[in-house]
């Protein structure tokens, strides 16, 4: 039986110097397995995927004086994590910030979350285009870039799906 599609609402937030903020995760079973990731999570009873995204902002950086902008992006992506495997059907929403934190107010992870993420980071473009480090999704250095360049797409890109 496939598992059931989770709703997810993910934060593209930049500050003034328009560096975008990553979490840094990492598989809690195996440390050193890590990747970089958006804000964001599921959504909760019957809340907006905007509500999520601020929601998840603020439980997991601490920032809450932002406006949502415009919707970015969607996947679908599965991939294991945590002992199970996650289908995830992702909105990813422009979000910007007066305020660069440099360290993640950890007080309203989940159980999960504190045994998962390492903390935090603000990446310029040319930053996120020359690593190697794993990001996701994995096309975020040059959409990044485009979004840099070009604004904010008329209509949502529809990114391909990822399954790992």
């Amino acid at each position: 039986m496939a598992a059931e599609t989770r709703k997810v609402a993910r934060v593209v937030l930049l500050d003034p110097a328009d560096r975008i903020l990553l979490l840094h995760g990492f598989e809690p079973d195996e440390p050193s397995t890590r990747w970089w990731f958006t804000p964001g999570g599921g959504l909760e009873g019957e809340e907006s995927r905007e509500e999520a995204a601020l929601r998840e902002l603020a439980e997991e950086t601490g920032i809450r004086d932002v406006a949502l902008g415009p919707l970015l992006w969607t996947r679908n992506c599965s991939f294991p994590f945590d002992g199970r495997r996650w289908e995830q059907d992702e909105w990813y929403y422009l979000a910007r910030t007066e305020r660069a934190v440099t360290v993640t107010d950890r007080s309203g992870f989940t159980e999960l979350e504190r045994r998962s993420v390492a903390g935090l980071r603000w990446w310029t473009s040319a930053e996120l285009l020359a690593t190697r480090e794993t990001v996701y999704p994995t096309r975020l250095a040059g959409l990044l870039r485009t979004l840099l360049d070009e604004g904010p797409p008329r209509d949502p890109l529809v990114l391909a799906p990822e399954i790992a």
